[in-house]
């Protein structure tokens, strides 16, 4: 109750939402399980001066003003606000989301459900009731206000984005019965951008945070959400930190690859209760074509193109000469390339490598030259690594003598930042698929030794600040052994038990394809591992995108705009100061 009077404080503090046309969705003395001490209305308009709760007792939806009709896009969006189940108090939310999406093109419909929590049944039954009615009047109207019946979707906020998960998974099971022919019209959505959904997990449904964290042997998704078969595609964005558990999202987002659904899953490290991301979310509507036709695709490399930003350049040989470990003649020789942008705006370091599966690297392609040319224009500090390749032959692993060149490489780059100006503790490392999978190696397993010493270079730490992972490869087991993995869905699957997890383990972003073959799940999988060490990282996966998401991307999409998620992350955790 603590939070739901200061939500109801801030929205009274803050934004007033424009009156809009309202609609009442129940038919007078019809509507089902009235309860006298609920009423439908925003926080703002509740909080005024002589409010007559008697006159807001049924739920309503409010349209709001249609898109200029140049802009229209044929779609609706629904906006229905959070506030624990026991007020509607995001009027901030809902004012940024009803012009955003206006503006997009997108009639905009606030949906305004009774609260405070029903008594005698569960906490979300009367606005699930309230909701799949909603959804039957907008659907009703799709031809008076100009847009498709099919073309439905619904952002939400916290005890409404509850709300947004029972409407996208359950609208097969109705939660009240028939009172006139608006209920013969269908209740589903076609899309869902949901933020911290609260209550999704066992330990939380009685309308608690999560007691649990969300996760243990015990703890599972909660039952009340049915994924029938007109369960629609998500984006799903939550914090790190969050009381109501980015588990909830996990989980929801683990079920809907288990049923082929597209999905996007955006977590935030060091972020508590919020709605974080609402361009991921448009990003995901763009790219799953909610908007109209995507624009043609584009090649990352002719975006990047030169090397303006760069103002010194050298290169040297990782090892000394006759004392590369586990030397294999037909393995190429690696080495590093300094980039160091003319105007330093940190002192930090990304080193930066490609994949390639382990049988070959190419430190000028595209998982490599546009990010160093991306981070030279922002002012950081970069080195490339082309490390050993093809895979070692003789029983060694298939990533030992790469990882073995990345050891050295953090070492050398360490022993040298200071003289460039550069801090030798701020390092970064990131790769791409089985870079990706070297970036884990780097990230999690700095204490354990992968060469013997061959000179003092090697008694400085390998130990990096913050690792970025693009679709690493081979993270789970049913891919650890160099193929692609087969969904990394099952809970039987595991992660490699070559990443040691020591306690020297750094915070990471991943980027990952949601229809990789290289499965997104061994990105959550890390994700999840590193959340119960106490490590906050950052994930955003990408709707319908395979691997090497980002080779050719449309604008405007996630996969155009990926490079931003590393700097906003480097940002976050304050690495680029």
């Amino acid at each position: 109750m603590k939070r739901y009077f200061s939500l109801i404080i801030f929205a009274l503090l803050s934004f007033s939402l424009a009156a809009g046309e309202r609609q009442t969705i129940w038919p007078e003395r019809k509507m089902p399980h009235r309860q006298e001490h609920q009423i439908a209305a925003m926080t703002d308009e509740a909080g005024r001066p002589g409010f007559n709760a008697d006159k807001h007792r049924t739920a309503y939806i409010e349209w709001y003003d249609a898109p200029a009709v140049e802009k229209r896009n044929g779609g609706c969006m629904i906006l229905i606000s959070g506030g624990s189940y026991e007020c509607c108090c995001d009027v901030g939310l809902v004012k940024e989301w009803n012009e955003r999406f206006t503006e997009l093109g997108f009639q905009c419909v606030n949906f305004v459900y009774r609260t405070p929590r029903p008594e005698g049944l569960p906490i979300y039954q009367t606005a699930w009731e309230d909701g799949q009615r909603a959804v039957r009047m907008v659907r009703s109207q799709a031809a008076k206000r100009g847009f498709d019946p099919e073309k439905i979707g619904v952002i939400s906020m916290s005890a409404g984005s509850h709300l947004g998960l029972l409407l996208a998974t359950s609208s097969q099971t109705p939660a009240y019965e028939k009172v006139d022919k608006v209920d013969d019209v269908p209740c589903h959505i076609n899309w869902a951008i949901v933020n911290a959904p609260a209550y999704g997990t066992t330990d939380a449904e009685q309308g608690t945070p999560a007691l649990r964290q969300g996760y243990g042997a015990d703890v599972t998704l909660s039952k009340v959400f049915r994924f029938d078969q007109r369960t629609c595609p998500m984006s799903l964005h939550h914090g790190g930190t969050d009381i109501y558990s980015p588990y909830t999202s996990i989980l929801v987002y683990k079920k809907l690859r288990q049923m082929g659904i597209p999905a996007e899953l955006h977590l935030y490290a060091d972020k508590g209760h919020g709605a974080f991301g609402l361009e991921r979310g448009v990003e995901f509507m763009r790219q799953m074509g909610y908007m109209g036709e995507i624009q043609e695709e584009e090649r990352l490399m002719d975006r990047y193109t030169c090397d303006d930003a760069r103002g010194f350049y050298t290169k040297e040989n990782v090892w000394p000469d006759g004392k590369t470990p586990d030397l294999r003649q037909e393995q190429c020789v690696p080495y590093i390339e300094w980039h160091i942008p003319e105007n330093l705006t940190t002192k930090a370091i990304q080193i930066v490598y490609s994949g390639g599966a382990y049988y070959r690297n190419d430190p000028d392609g595209f998982e490599v030259a546009p990010i160093r040319r991306y981070l030279n224009e922002k002012g950081m500090a970069v080195v490339t690594l082309k490390y050993r390749t093809p895979r070692p032959e003789g029983g060694l692993a298939k990533h030992t003598t790469a990882w073995q060149d990345l050891q050295r490489t953090i070492r050398i780059v360490r022993s040298q930042a200071e003289a460039k100006g550069l801090d030798p503790d701020r390092i970064g490392i990131m790769g791409s698929s089985a870079g990706g999978h070297l970036t884990l190696m780097g990230v999690t397993s700095s204490r354990h030794r992968s060469y013997w010493p061959v000179d003092e270079i090697d008694r400085i730490s390998c130990k990096v600040q913050w690792g970025v992972g693009i679709y690493p490869a081979y993270v789970l087991s049913d891919g650890f052994d160099g193929e692609n993995s087969e969904s990394g869905n099952s809970e039987g699957h595991f992660i490699a038990p070559e990443f040691s997890f020591d306690l020297d383990t750094a915070p990471m972003v991943f980027i990952h394809g949601d229809a990789d073959g290289y499965s997104a799940m061994g990105s959550v999988r890390v994700w999840e591992k590193m959340a119960m060490m106490g490590i906050q990282s950052d994930l955003h996966t990408l709707a319908t995108r395979y691997h090497c998401f980002h080779r050719e991307a449309s604008e405007g999409t996630g996969s155009y705009t990926h490079l931003d998620r590393i700097w906003e992350f480097l940002t976050s955790k304050g690495f680029n100061k």
